[in-house]
């Protein structure tokens, strides 16, 4: 049970978004008219992906590289005891802190808000160009401290699993990079599928018109 309400929400953390909506300007090019309609910007609440859990992992390391592996004395130990209050606590710390960088290299709010002014693109209630790029980096501010929180606690979940007496193996499903990873995997080949059987759809229906048409003729 505990494993399903892990999974539930590894899923609301990879498919979480933020709709930014977006209004283009009408533009009459010859007799036809272009824009003047709604879209959105989807906004990832975790946009960083599963980079900061590797980030940390990788960091957790050098304390015990630069000890020469002996994990029984000092800050080594400590931080070699992936079950210990004070490893998960900095481990959880720094998947927070790489994905606020790893978003901030990832997502330029000046980017869109200068491609959405050349596309005649605005946000209602938002000046374009820089007021726009302020409004989306603090959208981004906003929804990636909840994300990241997410993000840690789904870190740390499998020292929790193990302590709770979880077989250490099967404890790294209830969170970190494997599952992430493995809802990203499933979500993205089921969307596929979705795509292709839309595909399938829209073509049989393209048949069956070209069929009724020149039976009709």
């Amino acid at each position: 049970i505990v494993l399903f309400f892990v999974v539930l929400a590894t899923i609301a953390l990879v498919q979480g978004t933020r709709k930014i909506p977006v209004q283009y300007a009408k533009r009459i090019i010859g007799n036809k008219q272009y824009g003047g309609v709604r879209q959105y910007i989807p906004l990832k609440i975790n946009a960083a992906g599963v980079m900061p859990i590797i980030f940390a992992q990788a960091l957790m390391m050098f304390p015990l590289i630069f000890a020469g592996f002996d994990a029984t004395r000092g800050l080594s130990a400590t931080l070699s005891n992936p079950t210990g209050f004070w490893y998960n606590f900095i481990f959880g710390s720094m998947v927070v802190a790489f994905t606020y960088f790893y978003t901030a290299v990832t997502v330029n709010p000046t980017m869109m808000a200068e491609d959405m002014k050349k596309n005649g693109g605005f946000i209602p209630g938002i000046k374009p160009g820089k007021k726009t790029a302020e409004y989306l980096d603090s959208i981004m501010s906003r929804i990636t401290l909840p994300g990241s929180i997410f993000l840690a606690m789904i870190a740390i979940m499998p020292a929790f699993a193990s302590m709770l007496g979880v077989d250490s193996q099967f404890a790294q499903f209830y969170g970190g990079t494997s599952l992430l990873i493995l809802v990203g995997v499933v979500l993205d080949t089921l969307q596929q599928i979705e795509s292709h059987l839309l595909m399938r759809h829209y073509d049989g229906l393209m048949k069956t018109g070209r069929m009724k048409g020149r039976s009709g003729v």
